[in-house]
C-alpha cells in the first residue's frame, strides 16, 4: 500500500521504486526483492525529495519485506519519470513536516524541533531554547528594549523568589494566580519559616519595593522594566506558547493619577502593536479585554490579539492599568503638592517568548519555519555550488560578498558544508532563512548571483522564482529586498486576516464562523454568557476593539441589548 502525501504543487505520482544495494536505501517491489536477504518487517517510512517536489510515502510490502535499517548515504528515486538523488548524512535526518492543513498540532511541534528553535526539558512543561531559537529572542529583545528606552523606561531585576504572604495581600491577585504557583517550602535542609513562591509576575515584589522608593511627587513617574524568567504550572504546556517556565520582559511603572497611567498604560500597547506589525509583520488588533478575560487585580486589561494561520487567535502582548490596588495593598504612597498623602495609580504590561509562536503560527507553511527578516538570525543564506576548483572558486566569491553585506548590516552566512545543493536548499527552507542565494561556476561567468524569496513567486514546477542579480548591485539591493520581503509577509497576513474576518448577527453563523476564524458580534457583557458561547463553540471574547465602530445590538446568544457600544471580536484561541 502506498499513501502519499502532497506537500505542494506540481502534483506527483510514483512510477516505479528503484532497488539499490548496500549503502543506499529505497522502496522496492517483489521483482527488485527476489533473491534479497533483507530482514522482513511490516513498514518502511521515507522521505524522498526531487526537484519542485516533495513525498512522503509509505509502503508496506505484500511480502513483509525491508529494506536494512542502517544509515545510508543516498537514496535514489524515479518521481513522475524522473530519477533524482537525494542525498542524506550518515545519520539520517527528515526535514519534511506533517502539512499545517492536516493537523497544526503535529506541524507546529515538528517546526520547533527539526528547525532546532528549542526542544521539551527534562522537567513536564520546560524548554530548552536551543541557539537558533534563542538568536532570534535576542533580536526580539534587542528592538523591543530600544523602544522601552525611547520611552523613557529603564531596566531592573527583582528577585525570583516571593514570600508567600505578599500575594495574599491582594486578593483578586491571590485567586486568579493561586493554581499556577510554584511554592518552595524546604531549604538548606530545612523547612523554610514561610513558603516562597517562584515568581509568576512580579506586581507584589515591586509593590513592596516600591512602597520604599516613592515619598513624594517628585519621585513619580517611575518607570522601569525588567527582563526575566517566570513560572506558572501548566497541566497541557506547548513550547514556545505554553510552558511552565517562560522568559518575558514586564513592565511596572507608578504614577500621581488615572489620567497619566492611562496614557502608560495604552502607549505601550501601541508599541507593543507597532513592534508586531513592523518587526514580526503580523498585524494585530487592539483592545480592551472583558470583564471575564481581565488579568487578576487589573481595572482594565488591554491586549493585541493576532490570527494565526488555522485562523485562531493568539494573544501576543498585554498591558494592565492597575489603578491602586497594589498601592493600597503594599502602601505605595506620595505626598502631592499640597503635601496630602496619595496612593499611586500603577501599570504593569508584559510580552514574551511566546511570541516566538506567534511568528511560527502566523508566517510557517508546510516546508516549514518563515521568519520576518528583522527577527531572521540568518537574513540570507549564500550556497557556494561547485565541485574541486570551481567549488572553491564560488566559495570565494561567496565570502566576498557576504563581507559586503555584513558592512551593509545584513546577518548573512555562507553554507560550504560537505552537501549536496538540494539538502542545503530543504534545510534552509525549514529554518525559514528570507533569502537563498546560489552561486555557481555558470553565475561566477555571469558576474552574478541568483537570489530567491523563501515565499513569493513560484514557476510552473513549484520552485521559487529567482532573481539575477549583478556583483556589482548585489551589496546594495539585498537590504532592499529584505524590506520588500517584510513588506510582502506583512500584506499576506493582512490580507488572509481579513478574509477569515465577518460580521454576524444570527447564532449558527457565529457558530461556523468562529471554527474559521473572527467573528464581529454584539455581546451582553454578562460573564455567564461568555461561558455559554465558550462551552458551545471554544470560542472567547478577544477584545472589544479600540478602533472599531460604535454601533448597538443584540447579544450574539442571549438578545440581551449589547454592552459594549461596539462589536467584540471572537475566536478560538491558543
Amino acid at each position: 500500500m502506498q499513501a502519499i502525501r502532497r506537500l505542494q504543487d506540481p502534483n506527483p505520482r510514483i512510477t516505479k521504486p528503484l532497488c539499490v544495494k548496500e549503502k543506499f536505501s529505497c522502496l522496492a517491489g517483489r521483482d527488485a526483492l527476489a533473491g534479497r536477504s533483507d530482514r522482513a518487517a511490516r513498514g518502511l517510512r521515507c522521505e524522498a525529495r526531487s526537484v519542485g517536489v516533495r513525498l512522503l510515502m509509505e509502503w508496506r510490502t505484500p511480502l513483509g519485506f525491508e529494506i536494512g535499517r542502517q544509515p545510508f548515504d543516498e537514496c535514489w528515486w524515479l518521481v513522475a519519470g524522473r530519477v533524482s538523488l537525494l542525498p542524506m548524512s550518515s545519520k539520517k535526518r527528515d526535514l519534511g513536516v506533517t502539512p499545517l492543513s492536516e493537523d497544526v498540532s503535529a506541524w507546529y511541534n515538528e517546526i520547533v524541533f527539526k528547525a532546532e528553535l528549542a526542544d521539551r526539558g527534562p522537567a513536564k512543561g520546560t524548554m530548552v531554547i536551543r541557539p537558533y531559537g534563542y538568536a532570534i529572542w535576542e533580536l526580539l529583545q534587542a528592538q523591543l528594549d530600544q523602544r522601552f528606552k525611547d520611552t523613557g523606561h529603564v531596566n531592573a531585576y527583582f528577585p525570583l523568589f516571593i514570600p508567600e504572604s505578599y500575594f495574599h495581600r491582594e486578593a483578586e491577585h491571590v485567586e486568579g494566580f493561586s493554581p499556577e504557583l510554584a511554592v518552595v517550602t524546604h531549604a538548606g535542609g530545612k523547612e523554610l519559616d514561610e513558603p516562597l513562591v517562584v515568581r509568576p509576575t512580579s506586581e507584589t515584589v515591586i509593590g513592596e519595593m516600591y512602597a520604599r522608593w516613592i515619598s513624594s511627587y517628585r519621585d513619580l513617574p517611575v518607570l522601569i522594566n525588567a527582563w526575566n524568567n517566570v513560572v506558572r504550572w501548566e497541566l497541557r504546556p506547548r513550547i514556545f506558547l505554553r510552558t511552565t517556565e517562560f522568559l518575558w520582559q514586564e513592565g511596572h511603572t507608578a504614577h500621581a493619577d488615572e489620567a497619566e497611567a492611562m496614557v502608560e498604560t495604552l502607549q505601550m500597547l501601541d508599541v507593543y502593536a507597532e513592534f508586531a506589525r513592523n518587526v514580526a509583520a503580523i498585524p494585530m488588533i487592539e483592545g480592551e479585554k472583558t470583564p471575564g478575560e481581565r488579568f487578576a487585580g487589573a481595572v482594565r486589561t488591554f491586549t493585541i490579539e493576532g490570527m494565526m494561520r488555522d485562523g485562531k487567535a493568539l494573544q501576543s502582548g498585554t498591558s494592565h492599568y492597575l489603578g491602586t490596588n497594589f498601592a493600597k495593598a503594599f502602601d505605595i504612597t506620595y505626598s502631592d503638592q499640597n503635601n496630602e498623602v496619595q496612593h499611586v495609580h500603577t501599570t504593569s504590561w508584559g510580552m514574551s517568548t511566546r511570541m516566538i509562536g506567534a511568528v511560527i503560527l502566523a508566517h510557517g507553511d508546510d516546508q516549514g519555519l518563515v521568519l520576518p527578516p528583522r527577527l531572521a538570525p540568518i537574513q540570507i543564506v549564500i550556497i557556494p555550488i561547485g565541485r574541486d576548483d570551481s567549488g572553491a572558486a564560488a566559495t570565494s566569491k561567496a565570502e566576498e560578498l557576504a563581507a559586503e553585506l555584513r558592512v551593509a548590516g545584513v546577518r548573512v552566512h555562507v553554507d560550504a558544508r560537505d552537501a549536496s545543493p538540494g539538502f542545503k536548499f530543504n534545510d534552509w527552507e525549514l529554518k525559514g532563512v528570507p533569502l537563498r542565494a546560489e552561486l555557481g561556476p555558470r553565475d561566477l561567468e555571469a558576474g552574478h548571483v541568483l537570489v530567491a524569496h523563501r515565499v513569493g513567486e513560484y514557476d510552473e514546477k513549484g520552485r521559487a522564482v529567482k532573481e539575477a542579480i549583478p556583483f556589482s548591485e548585489f551589496g546594495g539591493r539585498v537590504p532592499a529586498m529584505l524590506d520588500e520581503y517584510h513588506g510582502y509577509l506583512l500584506a499576506r497576513a493582512d490580507a488572509y486576516r481579513e478574509s477569515n474576518t465577518s460580521t454576524v448577527d444570527e447564532w449558527q453563523a457565529f457558530a461556523e464562523q468562529v471554527d474559521t476564524g473572527f467573528a464581529l458580534a454584539f455581546h451582553c457583557g454578562r460573564p455567564q454568557c461568555e461561558g455559554d458561547i465558550k462551552s458551545e463553540t471554544s470560542a472567547t471574547p478577544r477584545c472589544i476593539p479600540t478602533y472599531g465602530d460604535a454601533a448597538e445590538g443584540v447579544c450574539i446568544r442571549c438578545d440581551k441589548p449589547s454592552d459594549y457600544g461596539k462589536r467584540v471580536v471572537f475566536g478560538r484561541a491558543y
